[in-house]
Order: structure tokens, then sequence, then C-alpha cells
């Protein structure tokens, strides 16, 4: 064998063995982002398998935990929840991976005046290039009972990328910290950090739940 030959014997090895660590390397990260989303989706919604009581109930507490959460952050927002006709609250999920996303998440309307509780999806569509995580809560508020009512029974779509700035407390605005995302229809939106200064719309759709109601 030539001194040639063997050179190039040992590059083609040294390539397939580069090749060989970069297949490793990509299942490794795609199994690895197929179980990170398969984790928080499961977290997402109601546990797999439970009754329809046992997700009601789940639907609720984390009602009543964002609830408690929104209160703490704007002491506000409690008086203008029930002095409203009605509202609706929301545990949302959203990810993006690499150059597509998705995020789902429940919820419950109530009537204030019935105390009716009707229990609600979420779902929304995202596009665009970028990998991240994100998890928020939203509390909606109605100030007549048709705009509940039309919420409830015909969904509601929070379309395009529609950003907008939250009421500030000191401009004397009854709905301090809220959006007005629609007439008679505000907003609140929580982080894990706290109450959003900037809510942000991304082809979101709500409707109602055929299988919890």
């Amino acid at each position: 064998m030539t001194r040639k030959t063997t050179d190039l014997f040992v590059k083609i090895q040294i390539i397939s063995k580069e090749e060989e660590m970069k297949t490793n390397c990509m299942g490794r990260f795609t199994h690895v982002v197929v179980l990170a989303f398969i984790a928080l989706a499961l977290a997402a919604v109601p546990a797999w398998g439970a009754s329809k009581a046992e997700k009601q109930k789940e639907v609720q507490k984390v009602s009543r935990e964002t609830l408690a959460r929104l209160y703490k952050a704007q002491p506000s927002a409690k008086k203008a929840v029930e002095g409203a006709a009605g509202y609706a609250v929301f545990s949302n999920f959203g990810m993006k991976i690499l150059v597509a996303g998705g995020g789902s998440g429940s919820g419950i309307a109530v009537d204030n005046k019935t105390k009716k509780a009707t229990y609600m999806k979420m779902v929304e569509v995202q596009a665009g290039l970028g990998m991240g995580i994100k998890k928020f809560r939203v509390v909606f508020v109605f100030e007549t009972q048709k705009g509940l009512n039309d919420f409830i029974n015909s969904g509601w779509e929070f379309g395009g990328q529609t950003t907008a700035a939250a009421k500030s407390g000191d401009q004397g605005v009854a709905m301090a910290g809220a959006v007005s995302v629609a007439p008679g229809v505000w907003m609140y939106q929580l982080t894990d950090t706290g109450l959003a200064a900037e809510i942000t719309g991304k082809g979101t759709k709500y409707y109602k739940d055929n299988d919890l109601n």
C-alpha cells in the first residue's frame, strides 16, 4: 500500500467516525426534545385516564390558584372580577421547537349571577424560528352578560400577533393591570414572575369543552 493510499484510508476512517458521532448526537438531541415536549404537554392538561369529575376538580383547583395569584399581584382585580357579569380563567401552555409550535390549555368560565361554571379549552398555533418554552395563565373579565354568553357559546379568537400594554393603576383606571381585548372584555395575564405588563396574542382560540360539560 502506497503512502498516499494509506493517508487516504486514514482520512476516510476519521470522516466515518465524525459522521457517526454527529448522527449519535443528533439522535440524542431529537430524543431529548421529544421527551421534553411529551412531558410538558402532559403537564398542561388534566391527567390522562382521570374521570370527568377528577378533571373538573383539577380545572377548578387551577382556577382558584390563578385568581389567588392575580389578587395578590393586583388587589384591585378582585373587585373587578366579582363585580363583573362573569369571568373566565385559563392555564395555558406553549412551546416552540425549531420552526413551529403550538399550545393548549384548559379553563373555566363562571357566570357571577347564576354561579354556573362552563368548562373551556384553549388552543394556540405559532410559527417562527426559535426554540423556547412558555407557561402563563390568563383571566378574562366580562362587563356584560352578552359578552360572557358569546364567549361561552360561540368561542373567541385572539388573532394575529397582537401586543397591548396593560393599564396602569396610577391612571385611575378601574381595570388596572388588565388589557381591553374586545368591547367590554378585559384580560389579565400572569407569568411565573407575576402580572404581565404587556399581553401578546398569537392566534389563540377559546371554546367550550364538550367533554367536561
